[in-house]
């Protein structure tokens, strides 16, 4: 269980990318900057969070890439302008890690840790203990687990996914709904 009362500038946050920050295409990718849209809220969201949390950092799968479908230079493009969005709101962005491994095994590729890992590694401040990790699949729950910290799960795109149990603390309907949580 996640104490919300505990939660200071000592914590971290990670956000799953599609789904949770942006619309997601089901069985595609969002290729380019055009296509993406943010999800009502998350804005605001992440504005209430840039105020409670040390560090908020986008953990996001896209395989897109080493499928050659979607442009590599698009996806920084989508994340640079993201980062800029989220900033002239009140909000921001730490850090975006990306994997664009096709195999399953890699140990970038959520549901492994290693962007996990990579961000710690990057931001020696992270404790584990004190993180967050929301995300709407199976895929970021067991990311969570694996890496040891708590989990937040949104139904936004695939609400009849079957999650195991024991991989989520909580849910919120939405980003906003967990942001307005802890204001």
């Amino acid at each position: 269980m996640i104490d919300f009362k505990k939660i200071d500038k000592s914590w971290t946050l990670f956000l799953d990318r599609d789904g949770v920050i942006n619309y997601e295409k089901i069985d595609d990718y969002i290729h380019t900057w055009e296509e993406f849209r943010f999800i009502n809220g998350v804005k605001e969201a992440i504005a209430i969070f840039a105020k409670k949390f040390k560090y908020i950092i986008v953990v996001t799968n896209q395989r897109g890439i080493g499928r050659g479908i979607t442009k590599q230079k698009e996806v920084e493009r989508i994340h640079n302008n993201m980062v800029l969005e989220i900033s002239q709101a009140g909000g921001r962005i730490d850090a975006v890690y990306y994997c664009a491994d096709v195999d399953s095994a890699s140990p970038n590729r959520k549901p492994n840790t290693g962007m996990g890992l990579q961000a710690v590694k990057d931001f020696p401040g992270i404790d584990l203990s004190k993180t967050i990790m929301v995300g709407n699949t199976g895929s970021d729950m067991l990311f969570g687990r694996n890496l040891g910290v708590k989990t937040i799960f949104l139904p936004t795109t695939r609400p009849a996914e079957e999650i195991a149990k024991e991989n989520i603390d909580l849910v919120f309907k939405s980003l906003i709904d967990f942001a307005n949580h802890l204001s």
